[in-house]
């Protein structure tokens, strides 16, 4: 969007934009809300001689808009009938409309009596827009663009690089709405988003394993999956998008599953068959390496007509199902093997806290 106080000078720019942005390759149509110049009356009041005569500019606008326009509904006068009321519009005709002779010579009413309008005001015909958009309290237009499958990120990035876009005049600014606008808000609030899902996930953790330390290791697979993501997004030639963002914040809940299902077994194993640590560890990577697997696997498949484009169109869903893909693959695999050792780290800290503490261990706790 292109704003600025200056209408004509806005107008004049935004034509040019219009013209650099039919450069990018690759792009759909573009629509500008710029409005159409029709013919209008001008006038411009000579407001020190209509002072002198007692004559004020909205007596003149009623003046003009009850000859061209009519009076409003309800200064209208009715034709009563028996079952309707029909309003009487008087106004002069169409060609007179345009007779600037005939229109000066209209009377408007004065301090001393009827004026002239020719007389305190300078009539004529020229070019105007028929309607004008303001943002913020300035006049703005704005360019829609078909992304045609394209990432959103790049062809914002392609738009700005334009020359017209990059020397914009004095007293015109840019500013990105719609799509673009949500996307840099994304990305704005990205790390609070995650910040928040991290939290919520804690909270959980620490009410099922009613542990405040060992849900750390559970969360060590959020930083497994995001190399898978971005993995994924190279391999498949997609641009980082809004889409892709969302798809990160969706794996955070997804890629934890396989960390939960290994943990709470390893704190079942040893709080209630009492086997040792390194025992418990590797009978949960036996037990639970079907499981997560499977459970990867359908998720997988599920995603991947998403991600490959089958059925709707696919720009902004399939950045999505690659993200959780290409995450879920590197976490499944990775957790099997770092996080029973991120979980005997912590282990061993809570252990060496105890001894520091001098606390008991858990009485349902068998030793490493």
């Amino acid at each position: 969007m292109l704003a600025s106080e200056n209408g004509p000078q806005l107008a004049e720019h935004a034509r040019l934009v219009e013209r650099d942005l039919r450069t990018i390759p690759g792009i759909g149509n573009i629509t500008s809300t710029a409005s159409l110049v029709r013919p209008e009356l001008v006038i411009r009041p000579d407001f020190a001689r209509a002072a002198d005569l007692g004559v004020t500019s909205a007596a003149i606008a009623d003046t003009l808009r009850v000859a061209t326009a009519g009076d409003y509904d309800q200064g209208l006068a009715k034709l009563n009938l028996s079952q309707r009321q029909v309003p009487i519009v008087v106004k002069l005709p169409p060609d007179a409309r345009q007779d600037i002779t005939l229109l000066e010579r209209l009377t408007v009413p004065g301090k001393h009596g009827p004026v002239m309008l020719g007389n305190v005001a300078t009539l004529s015909l020229a070019g105007g827009p028929a309607e004008i958009d303001r943002y913020d309290r300035q006049r703005n237009i704005n360019f829609e663009i078909e992304l045609n499958q394209q990432p959103l990120g790049e062809v914002e990035k392609q738009a700005l690089a334009l020359p017209s876009m990059k020397n914009l005049p004095p007293g015109v600014t840019q500013t990105a709405i719609g799509d673009a606008e949500a996307m840099g808000e994304l990305f704005n609030s990205f790390a609070l988003a995650m910040l928040t899902g991290v939290l919520c996930i804690y909270i959980v953790l620490v009410l099922l394993l009613k542990n405040f330390i060992q849900p750390v290791t559970i969360l060590a697979a959020l930083v497994l999956s995001v190399p898978g993501a971005f993995l994924a997004l190279f391999v498949s030639q997609t641009a980082l998008s809004m889409p892709s963002m969302i798809g990160l914040i969706m794996l955070m809940g997804i890629a934890t599953k396989n960390s939960i299902l290994l943990i709470d077994y390893v704190v079942m194993a040893r709080r209630e068959h009492g086997l040792t640590r390194w025992e418990a560890l590797i009978d949960a990577c036996l037990k639970r390496a079907r499981p997560i697997v499977m459970t990867t696997v359908a998720m997988g498949a599920g995603m991947l007509p998403i991600a490959i484009g089958l059925g709707t169109d696919p720009s902004f869903r399939a950045p999505m199902a690659i993200v959780v893909i290409g995450g879920l693959i590197t976490s499944t695999f990775l957790s099997l093997l770092v996080i029973p050792v991120v979980f005997t780290f912590v282990d061993d800290f809570l252990e060496w806290m105890r001894r520091r503490l001098h606390l008991r261990a858990p009485a349902d706790q068998p030793p490493p």
